[in-house]
């Protein structure tokens, strides 16, 4: 999580506008620093942007702009006008650079496999047993960890659907188009974003329906950006996730958290595809009560 900037506005030095660059900040350090050279010289309702943006920094990657304005108490074109004075074209290209910064840097493909070659564990059978061994570890801190408050708030917001909405992209597509499958066979009707062609399928997304999005760090961009365009709409978000996840929880109204172990930076979808199994079909069962 990106360390919030802990100050009290009026106790900032105010900063000279005239030393402050045109072009936009590139790091979230060089965000600090262009929020302090404007700090005091800006009108009253940027000034108030700047003031809850600096205090919920970990929180921009994943706000609508209709949120940082009702947190800010200003209306939405505030918070853009805001945006163009820190240097950005707009929210989208500010928001840019905080979710790059969520993002946990991991090595490639190649990087991977050449780590495991040296460690003289590339072995077949060595690795269907460290895969088995992380698998194990990951269906254990789910039965330990589980948070069984957040998994009934979520059959319960699903079951009442009419339309479950199903998004994951990249590493979650596997969990996604699974729970479609199951759904199917279970009579829920469920629609998968599945993003072929380009096509969102937004316009699926109706009164009552709810979004099931499944998201690991570093966190998918076609999936928030569902899930911001779903609870604008007014749709419960159900959010399916690694922890510590706090930064969802401006796009989601329910988190479930799955730690999942590693074995040489390769990841499996163990534990994660038993809660959503679990969660599939306890979502049909509550509907049919």
């Amino acid at each position: 999580m990106l360390a919030p900037l802990k100050h009290k506005a009026p106790a900032m030095p105010k900063g000279d506008p005239s030393s402050v660059p045109r072009e936009p900040p590139e790091t979230v350090d060089a965000f600090r620093e262009r929020l302090l050279l404007l700090n005091g010289q800006l009108p009253r309702r940027l000034q108030q942007c700047a003031d809850y943006l600096a205090r919920h920094l970990d929180s921009i990657a994943l706000s609508t702009v209709a949120q940082v304005a009702q947190g800010a108490g200003v209306p939405p074109s505030a918070v853009m006008r805001f945006c163009q004075i820190m240097g950005f074209t707009g929210f989208a290209e500010m928001q840019r650079l905080f979710r790059s910064a969520l993002s946990r840097a991991a090595p490639d493909y190649a990087t991977r496999l050449a780590n495991l070659k040296a460690g003289g564990a590339g072995q077949p059978a060595a690795l269907v047993a460290e895969f088995v061994e992380a698998g194990r570890q990951s269906m254990e801190a789910l039965a330990r960890d589980l948070n069984e408050t957040a998994l009934n708030q979520a059959v319960e917001t699903l079951s009442r659907a009419r339309t479950i909405h199903l998004a994951g992209f990249r590493r979650s597509f596997p969990v996604a188009s699974y729970l479609a499958y199951v759904f199917d066979k279970l009579g829920v009707p469920a629609v998968l974003h599945d993003g072929v062609a380009g096509l969102g399928h937004r316009s699926a997304l109706q009164p009552g329906d709810a979004l099931l999005a499944i998201t690991f760090s570093p966190y998918s961009e076609e999936t928030l950006a569902l899930a911001a365009f779903a609870r604008d709409r007014g749709l419960p978000v159900v959010a399916l996730t690694d922890p510590p996840a706090s930064g969802l929880s401006g796009v989601a109204d329910t988190i479930l958290t799955v730690t999942e172990i590693d074995f040489g930076a390769f990841r499996s979808l163990s534990a994660v595809i038993a809660l959503a199994l679990s969660l599939a079909v306890a979502v049909a069962a509550r509907r049919e009560t």
